[in-house]
């Protein structure tokens, strides 16, 4: 090819290639997606009120390689004014013991002074624990109080979707405290997201860091990982024995064929290290089904 040609192709490439570049669409901002999010998290929070689900959840305890306590739940979630309403429809769950695993299918009642029963029909009924009691070591009986005060306090805790509110900042009250960055574009679970990082303002903070994987289109979340910003400082960890290396949080959000989009699975896997000497591995793994919307029904009174 002459010398001349050679130079003009490249400039007839750029030239060709100008329109199509200048109709590409500027990709916005970390905060202008996160703002976007926030509009849509807050309404969606309001909207999952409107809707009654299942929530299968499955919660071990572990010591090393041997299971220690687990529960498996299905509970009906009914959303109020302040959080969710629990009604357990299905347990059954099993708890090692001197000589071996004593099974149960009842929650145990509340302890004397607290302020309410989880299940108020199990008040008065005798648990399978109350029967196998002499089977049973402190250490054990440990693990089933630790088994379900993480279903409930991380699975509920005052929330309306099944998860336990501020484990993602994701709404506008939420993201105030936070930073994000955007790294990129990626395809995750067959959706186009961006994929967002975010960690406290505040260094200081023992807040979560981690990443937000968001739908180009809806706006919403997809998948959201979290760590603790922060660890915990040496001088608690030395004077209580306390620890808690790779506590974490994993939520996977899907659209109900209405549009709602609802957190659609839960999960975490972290150790605990208590007082020198506790020590355990905390599985928890919980999925929300069968979502019904609940209807209002109005009753017209006629003036008298």
């Amino acid at each position: 090819m002459p010398a001349p040609h050679r130079k003009l192709l490249p400039l007839a490439l750029a030239i060709l290639a100008a329109p199509a570049l200048a109709q590409q669409p500027e990709q916005p901002t970390a905060a202008a997606i996160m703002a976007r999010v926030a509009a849509n998290q807050d309404q969606a929070e309001a909207e999952r009120s409107h809707y009654v689900y299942l929530q299968h959840a499955h919660v071990t305890s572990r010591k090393g390689n041997t299971v220690m306590c687990e529960e498996t739940t299905d509970s009906r979630i009914t959303p109020n004014a302040t959080g969710s309403d629990e009604q357990l429809l299905k347990l059954d769950g099993r708890l090692r013991g001197k000589h071996g695993y004593i099974p149960f299918t009842t929650m145990r009642p509340a302890k004397h002074g607290d302020d309410k029963a989880l299940h108020q029909d199990d008040k008065a009924a005798p648990t399978d624990h109350d029967k196998d009691d002499v089977n049973i070591d402190i250490g054990d009986d440990t693990d089933r109080d630790l088994v379900e005060s993480m279903r409930s306090g991380l699975i509920h805790g005052k929330s309306k979707d099944g998860i336990s509110a501020g484990l993602f900042p994701l709404t506008s009250k939420t993201q105030a405290d936070y930073v994000y960055q955007l790294l990129r574009t990626e395809h995750l679970n067959g959706r186009e997201v961006f994929h967002i990082t975010f960690s406290p303002k505040d260094k200081d903070d023992y807040g979560w860091k981690g990443d937000a994987y968001i739908d180009t289109t809806a706006y919403q979340p997809v998948v959201v990982r979290t760590t603790m910003a922060r660890k915990i400082p040496f001088a608690v960890r030395t004077l209580l024995g306390t620890n808690l290396p790779g506590l974490g949080f994993t939520v996977v959000y899907a659209p109900l064929p209405e549009g709602l989009w609802f957190p659609a699975s839960f999960g975490t896997e972290f150790k605990l290290h208590l007082l020198f000497f506790y020590s355990r591995q905390i599985i928890i793994d919980a999925q929300n089904r069968d979502f019904e919307k609940t209807h209002v029904n109005s009753k017209i009174i006629p003036v008298t």
